[in-house]
């Protein structure tokens, strides 16, 4: 199939798997006589892992391990489930701040503003003062 094909076929944009194949998540595609690029079902398969982990929140230097691992089906998958656990850590983290974001939010919101000008605005003042 061709890149436009491809594109389709796992809803990515053609800017990004050609960005996957310069950085080395995808595989440089054989080309045809006239130089287009030609894939297959296994690009396709690649280029769906490659989405569904950034859509787990993956970094690319985490689903190029995979991959690498991914690549080696006889392997023990400890070193994967090492990963994602490491992974989990860092979205729990990231869940904890957002909840204190959105507390800080409810509370900057709940306060109401009553100011009638700018510079005695809370919602201004709230944000403008240094985090604790």
């Amino acid at each position: 199939m061709k890149i436009g094909e491809l594109a389709r076929a796992t809803a990515t944009k053609v800017t990004t798997i050609r960005f996957y194949e310069q950085i080395g998540v995808l595989e440089t595609p054989a080309r045809t006589s006239s130089g287009r690029r030609t894939y297959g079902d296994g690009d396709v398969d690649r280029l769906n892992f490659v989405r569904n982990g950034r859509r787990l929140g993956f970094s690319i230097d985490e689903i190029r391990s995979l991959l690498a691992l991914a690549d080696q089906p006889e392997r023990d998958c400890a070193e994967a489930a090492e990963i994602a656990a490491r992974h989990l850590v860092g979205v729990e983290d990231r869940l904890r701040q957002l909840s204190a974001l959105r507390d800080e939010l409810a509370a900057m919101s709940a306060s109401g503003c009553c100011a009638r000008t700018m510079a005695e605005c809370r919602v201004i003042q709230a944000i403008a003062r240094p985090a604790a």
